[in-house]
């Protein structure tokens, strides 16, 4: 059975080894896939976030961030990023992560959630906020240097709370 906590420092060393999985193929996250680990945990554990995991069996099988969009006058509106182990792909953890991070960010007073920067080629991705209610509502031409395709597009992903 799949659970989703909030992240503790315990978490760090499973959602070290899930990011640099992840950002290994230069594919889906503008992240350097040589990032070092202090930059990325520091990024994903940065306080201004809420980091969460889904937990199968003890194991963290992926991990969530909600943060606000932007500051301020902004804050209203959630962002959010998420990845999943290899291992527990196909099983329906980025549906689970993704439905309940919009119920927690609407919990936590969001009014919205907004992805800035979704890779137009990562159909998974692209097809699942649409199965839950994200519209794409526009798209940044060349914005991601992918690693096997070259230069592609990215869309901006929004949905109400």
């Amino acid at each position: 059975m799949i659970t989703i906590r909030k992240a503790t420092v315990a978490d760090r060393d499973p959602v070290w080894q899930i990011i640099r999985e992840v950002i290994s193929g230069g594919d889906t996250y503008v992240f350097d896939p040589a990032s070092p680990k202090e930059k990325m945990l520091a990024y994903w554990f940065d306080p201004e976030k809420h980091t969460y995991v889904a937990v199968d069996n003890d194991d963290v099988a992926g991990t969530f961030v909600i943060r606000d969009n932007q500051p301020d006058l902004g804050a209203h509106v959630a962002n959010g990023a998420y990845m999943i182990s290899s291992k527990a792909a196909g099983r329906g953890i980025g549906k689970l992560m993704g439905e309940y991070s919009l119920q927690e960010a609407k919990h936590l007073g969001y009014k919205a959630m907004q992805f800035n920067f979704v890779v137009k080629s990562n159909r998974r991705a692209v097809q699942l906020w649409q199965k839950l209610g994200f519209d794409i509502i526009g798209e940044i031409p060349d914005a991601f240097n992918h690693q096997q395709n070259g230069f592609t597009n990215a869309y901006i992903m929004y949905r109400k709370l």
